[in-house]
């Protein structure tokens, strides 16, 4: 049997309140799922409240939201706060990437999100609507 988490993508406002809608689709009120985009992946795997045999479906409703408000602006934000914490060797790959979204260019958040998952949960795992 297929298990449906359902993502009410209208409640998303940025970054933050993604993991804790995940969090809450997936393990009820004030559940984790992740709070990084790592984490998040590794929770994806099974275990954190999703089936091991990985039959499990998100459904990612008012997507459309999500994807403006996880769009260039959010991008770059999370950027600049990694920025001062990152690797020297990846400090210029991430200032490019800061840039990149700061012009509205590149991937986004929500683009890197739709990834992890169906990369990590499998094809058919995610159901945007």
């Amino acid at each position: 049997m297929t298990v449906t988490y359902v993502l009410d993508g209208s409640e998303i406002t940025g970054l933050d309140s993604f993991w804790q809608a995940i969090g809450e689709a997936v393990n009820g009120p004030g559940g984790y799922f992740g709070r990084g985009l790592d984490a998040f992946a590794d929770c994806l795997g099974g275990g954190f409240g999703t089936p091991e045999n990985g039959a499990f479906v998100i459904e990612w409703r008012d997507h459309a939201h999500s994807a403006r408000t996880l769009g260039h602006e959010e991008t770059a934000r999370r950027l600049e706060r990694l920025l001062p914490r990152v690797h020297p060797t990846n400090r210029a790959r991430v200032e490019r990437e800061l840039a990149e979204a700061r012009a509205g260019r590149g991937p986004t958040l929500f683009d890197d999100l739709v990834e992890i998952i169906t990369d990590r949960a499998g094809p058919g795992a995610l159901r945007l609507v």
